[in-house]
């Protein structure tokens, strides 16, 4: 058991979470800025503060708290500019997966957020992947009821419908929208119905389904907002043929290093399509996020599937990689 040093604080987990990145991290041995094998992983979490260190004072044992899974330094050029996701010496936690997490001195004083007492511990954990997309919509601006295509029906696809179709008003620019989710998964499709999907579309995993897709726009030649959630090339390509003249783009999903995808550049030009990424969160988006799952007007129990102990984490991830579950909770 370690103990927590100057500034630190030791948490038993809750319950963590499990989401793509782990069974990318599961399948390939790594990730390219996260983590490097070996070492614990997971980073959707909440649980119990049990110690604490010296020279900590915003917290103590026995707090409930959620910890988010990257700490920006506050002072470098990107944190200055409120861009604290593409801080210059942004660092990662890691470890959701086990029994108790040590938090370092960094994370305990930026990234570790209180919890409310009615809020539990597995709703809690999916403040990190709520943020994220929060993150994405913001960088996407919307300023008016759109026509929207999210291409994807996964954990991230069905936030981005969840939040879109029932966020309260004092988010900007939400409202009213016209929400069509595409994905090959039936049940994942149903489940974006329920959450607030106007639509539900199954396409192929090899792409090309932009055509198709453009016609359930209530315009017909497209949507204000195309959102990629899938990390898939294909995707990508549809996404980026489905927005109208002055629509945007939206390209959520990290493709597998290495990857291009060819461009219509005459397309983009002459119709004025904008094209953006969002990579992470950043400490606003997840305070609002862990405000947002607080409030009860999202749907997060539509994405845990099952519940395993730690034993089975293994188990956990292959039931995902067959597609079996959306998301799992484990409880230590």
């Amino acid at each position: 058991m370690p103990a927590p040093g100057p500034g630190e604080l030791l948490v038993r987990i809750g319950a963590a979470t499990t989401c793509g990145t782990d069974v990318k991290v599961f399948r390939r041995g790594g990730h390219p800025r996260m983590l490097k094998a070996p070492t614990p992983f997971g980073h959707e979490m909440a649980g119990t503060v049990v110690a604490v260190g010296q020279e900590t004072d915003r917290f103590h044992a026995g707090d409930r708290v959620v910890v988010a899974n990257s700490a920006p330094c506050g002072v470098c050029e990107w944190c200055g500019r409120g861009r604290e996701n593409l801080c210059s010496d942004l660092r990662y936690l890691n470890g959701a997966f086990s029994e108790y997490l040590l938090v370092p001195r960094r994370f305990a004083e930026v990234s570790t957020y209180p919890l409310p007492a009615d809020l539990p511990f597995e709703i809690a954990a999916l403040a990190e992947p709520l943020a994220c997309v929060l993150h994405g919509l913001e960088t996407s601006a919307l300023e008016r009821t759109s026509e929207i295509v999210v291409y994807g029906g996964g954990p991230i696809g069905l936030l981005f419908v969840d939040v879109l179709a029932n966020s309260p008003s004092d988010f900007p620019g939400y409202g009213d929208h016209h929400i069509v989710l595409a994905d090959p998964n039936l049940p994942r499709l149903e489940a974006g119905l329920r959450i607030g999907a106007d639509e539900s579309v199954q396409v192929s995993r090899d792409g090309g389904e932009a055509p198709r897709l453009s016609k359930l726009s209530r315009s017909g030649d497209g949507f204000d907002l195309a959102i990629e959630a899938t990390g898939s090339p294909a995707a990508w390509q549809d996404a980026l043929a489905s927005v109208r003249p002055g629509g945007l783009v939206q390209l959520f999903g990290g493709c597998p290093p290495g990857t291009t995808v060819p461009l219509d550049t005459h397309r983009l030009h002459y119709s004025e399509i904008t094209v953006k990424s969002a990579y992470h969160h950043r400490p606003a988006t997840f305070q609002r996020a862990l405000d947002l799952l607080a409030s009860g007007r999202l749907h997060p129990r539509e994405l845990l599937s099952a519940e395993r102990p730690l034993a089975e984490l293994e188990q956990a991830l292959r039931s995902m990689r067959r597609r079996e579950a959306l998301k799992v909770v484990i409880r230590p």
